[in-house]
């Protein structure tokens, strides 16, 4: 990914884009000291993170403010780099054959245990454990 985010900053910087220039340098970065601690992290959940932590800050900033369309564009920068992300109906289907896979008495936890790993960074997690919630009550 590194590699990448090298290409993308001389591009970045010949069109002479800030914006982009400095979402894509400031991932680097993460990534780079992340490679220098002593628990190294896999590079995709790293910026997986750290989109997800841009997406949750969101919220403090009301609809009008300039700081809340400049974190928007830095997470449409940053979608390049991320997994493809699953929309609802796929979702649901992986907890349909989670839940048929569990037996009679599925309950929340087990569900979101085996769901989990494989939506980490593609959907929501509160959407999906309120699809899960949804599911096991009806």
């Amino acid at each position: 990914m590194i590699d990448q985010l090298n290409e993308d900053i001389k591009t970045a910087m010949k069109a002479k884009e800030k914006e982009k220039l400095a979402a894509i340098r400031y991932l680097k970065s993460m990534l780079l000291e992340n490679q220098t601690s002593k628990d190294p992290k896999p590079e995709m959940d790293v910026a997986i993170k750290h989109v997800k932590k841009l997406n949750d800050s969101l919220e403090s900033y009301p609809v009008d403010n300039p700081m809340r369309d400049q974190i928007q564009n830095e997470i449409k920068i940053l979608e390049v780099y991320m997994p493809k992300q699953l929309n609802e109906a796929e979702v649901t289907q992986l907890i349909d054959d989670i839940v048929s896979g569990l037996g009679d008495s599925p309950h929340m936890g087990a569900v979101m245990k085996e769901l989990t790993p494989k939506i980490k960074g593609t959907f929501d997690g509160k959407k999906a454990s309120q699809i899960v919630k949804d599911k096991l009550n009806s």
